[in-house]
């Protein structure tokens, strides 16, 4: 009986340690990465920088979209991981789309 409650602590202290413990390791975005990725993908129709000068008309500036009263990286990240109709499917990693709006957020 006594060795019957230990195993049956021991899997509950096993179960919630795991429990608590993260499914991905949580890395920071890095918004350098993101620079770099916004002006390959991005800058053929975004203002992606303020030395940018020409771009698509309805497609907003970043620091537009980064001052919006209801920005938040991880909507954009999550944006970004959809393809949209006016924008091209550009197959980015969650990290990669992380690091995108990593950089937008800079631009406030």
């Amino acid at each position: 009986m006594k060795r019957s409650l230990i195993l049956t602590l021991a899997f509950l202290i096993l179960t919630l340690a795991l429990m608590a413990w993260p499914s991905e390791p949580a890395l920071a975005a890095d918004p350098n990465n993101g620079e770099r990725l916004a002006r390959r993908w991005c800058s053929a129709c975004h203002v992606v920088s303020e030395k940018q000068t020409g771009t698509v008309a309805e497609a907003p500036p970043f620091p537009v979209i980064a001052r919006r009263p209801d920005f938040s990286e991880r909507t954009v990240a999550f944006f970004l991981l959809d393809p949209h109709p006016k924008m091209p499917d550009m197959a980015l990693t969650r990290a990669e789309a992380a690091d995108l709006a990593a950089y937008i957020a800079t631009l406030k």
